[in-house]
């Protein structure tokens, strides 16, 4: 049976995944910061769910634990890294934007390095990451939300070159989400909001596929050749 790690399970798209995957003859270990959901999700299938709880942003302690639970596991094939927050900041408040910097940029490259270097050691694995279609253009109503997903799409690419650079079986897929039916999914307006099964269905076959890039729902990649089309002139007046 292989081994999978969702860090990042406890709800949305990281729940829904740890959801689909045990029925695809995995056993994963889920984490979170919120024991009492991931206890919940355990319930529901208890053989297959392992538990760590834990904060990306204290990145000595998700180590720590992250090493535990591949012990637990007894190995692993698959990381699935779907933690992340983000939250409008019209105001430009510095702590919201430390808040989003924190997770987005600094517990991601924790956990992303941390498990490159232990694929790279064993010469196989696959390290998956759910960025965001948001990382293709700035935005002046979450400025730190959309930066740090330009940081994840970018580092994902030069993790990807490192994999090719080895010649070993490590794959590396960068998962741009657009709207999805989650608490990240914020504004006015919203448009083509996919809901979470749909979603993660899609994913899951990205998944298998060992896709380089994939943006779900797969509409969403028409609307990412828009933005990276539109003129600076023009966007900046959005």
């Amino acid at each position: 049976m292989k081994k999978a790690i969702i860090i990042g399970a406890t709800s949305g798209i990281g729940q829904g995944l740890a959801k689909i995957i045990v029925k695809n003859d995995y056993i994963v270990g889920i984490t979170g910061r919120r024991a009492e959901l991931l206890e919940n999700l355990k319930s529901e299938t208890p053989d297959s769910h392992m538990i760590k709880t834990f904060d990306i942003t204290d990145t000595n302690v998700a180590v720590e634990k992250l090493e535990e639970l591949i012990s637990d596991l007894g190995g692993l094939n698959l990381l699935i890294l779907s933690s992340g927050t983000g939250d409008l900041n019209d105001k430009l408040d510095f702590e919201t934007e430390k808040r989003t910097i924190n997770t987005n940029v600094t517990g991601f490259t924790c956990i992303a390095d941390w498990t490159f270097n232990y694929f790279k050691k064993q010469k196989f694995g696959h390290l998956v990451a759910i960025s965001s279609i948001a990382g293709i253009r700035g935005n002046r109503h979450a400025p730190s939300y959309n930066a740090s997903k330009a940081y994840q799409i970018n580092y994902l690419e030069g993790l990807r070159q490192k994999a090719n650079k080895l010649k070993e079986q490590i794959y590396i897929t960068d998962v741009r989400p657009g709207l999805v039916n989650t608490q990240m999914a914020k504004g006015e307006g919203l448009f083509w909001v996919m809901p979470v099964e749909k979603t993660v269905r899609q994913i899951f076959k990205a998944i298998k596929k060992k896709r380089k890039i994939a943006y779900v729902t797969k509409r969403w990649s028409l609307i990412a050749k828009i933005l990276k089309r539109i003129p600076v002139s023009i966007y900046d007046r959005l």
